[in-house]
């Protein structure tokens, strides 16, 4: 038997479908899984058995074949468990074959059974929505899936509880969309006494969206005024916040799957790699500067940061996009910052 369910990949916000793929054959039973997996990927066959055995399933005694497709695309990240144990679900008999063909799948799964969050949810449910279909994912993400339009959201907390849904013992209600609050104590431009030249500065800086440089010596305020620069932006526009929480989930940062409702706010230390602040790695991970998008990229003590980790922000910040080139990815990062930077006399 043969059985194809769809879920994605990801090369930065982008999202490419895979499909998972599974044959029961003849032979000695065992269950390989091809497709260029990684280490989190190869390591669900034993959670998938595991999830199975928790609600009273066991693979069949056969030869059980995974792959996911495209062979030549890497697959890394742990939300590849959900499709693959639909997929085997489905060629045991449990779920129709056609029944799961208008969904798109991810999640990871737990020994018990049940579904944990996972990175990427908000970008493969705009995905879904795109192509008219819907999506499996867990509870914890449908906040942020809800947002996406996407018509048929089923956040399912458990494994047992999606077979449920299907053979409609137990309806899942579609998840609310939800967002961030916002902070019940802020840093306001309000606290900062005197310092009448700089707070005007930054309300000319945040009204025309300028970088900004401050020098002072040590002790003036510069970075309690930078700290304050988010409080006096202009709100996220709707398409804005999309756009921020589209990086925030790939990144792994939005909170209990609300999405962004204030402009983000990065400082980090002068001694950030150059590989932390425009992005990369091993996965290609967005940098200080891609997850600033929209927002304010703060710079403490400029002098200290490394040359090439500067000079590395110079197309960032011209384009609007920090591209990372890899021999195995090459992957584009939305970048529009606002550069405020503070620095010693």
């Amino acid at each position: 038997m043969h059985v194809r369910i769809a879920t994605v990949a990801f090369q930065g916000i982008d999202v490419i479908d895979v499909d998972v793929q599974v044959h029961l054959g003849a032979g000695f039973s065992g269950l390989a899984l091809v497709g260029l997996p990684d280490k989190a990927v190869g390591e669900s066959r034993e959670r998938i058995r595991s999830a199975l055995a928790a609600i009273g399933l066991a693979l069949p005694a056969r030869r059980i074949t995974i792959n996911l497709s495209p062979a030549d695309l890497h697959k890394e990240g742990s939300h590849y468990d959900l499709p693959i144990a639909l997929a085997l679900m489905t060629a045991i008999g449990v779920f129709s074959p056609d029944q799961l063909q208008p969904y798109l799948s991810l999640g990871e799964l737990a020994l018990d059974s049940s579904l944990r969050r996972v990175v990427g949810v908000l970008p493969a449910a705009v995905a879904a929505a795109r192509s008219a279909r819907g999506i499996i994912c867990p509870a914890a993400c449908g906040g942020e899936a809800a947002w996406s339009g996407a018509g048929d959201i089923v956040a399912a907390p458990s494994l047992i509880s999606v077979v449920n849904h299907f053979k409609g013992t137990q309806v899942l209600s579609p998840p609310t969309a939800r967002i961030a609050p916002a902070p019940e104590i802020g840093r306001d431009l309000a606290d900062v006494k005197g310092q009448e030249s700089a707070k005007r500065a930054l309300e000319v800086a945040a009204a025309g969206g300028h970088h900004l440089l401050m020098i002072g010596p040590p002790g003036a305020g510069k970075s309690m005024l930078a700290q304050r620069l988010p409080g006096i932006l202009p709100p996220l526009r709707p398409a804005e916040a999309l756009e921020v929480s589209m990086l925030h989930s790939v990144a792994g940062l939005l909170e209990s799957g609300t999405i962004a409702s204030r402009r983000p706010f990065r400082d980090p230390h002068h001694s950030t790699t150059m590989a932390a602040m425009v992005g990369g790695g091993t996965r290609a991970r967005p940098g200080e500067v891609s997850l600033a998008h929209h927002g304010v990229l703060f710079l403490d003590e400029l002098p200290e940061f490394q040359r090439g980790v500067l000079e590395a922000l110079r197309q960032p910040l011209e384009t609007g996009r920090a591209t990372v080139a890899r021999a195995n990815a090459h992957v584009a990062y939305p970048s529009r910052v606002q550069l405020v930077a503070a620095a010693n006399p």
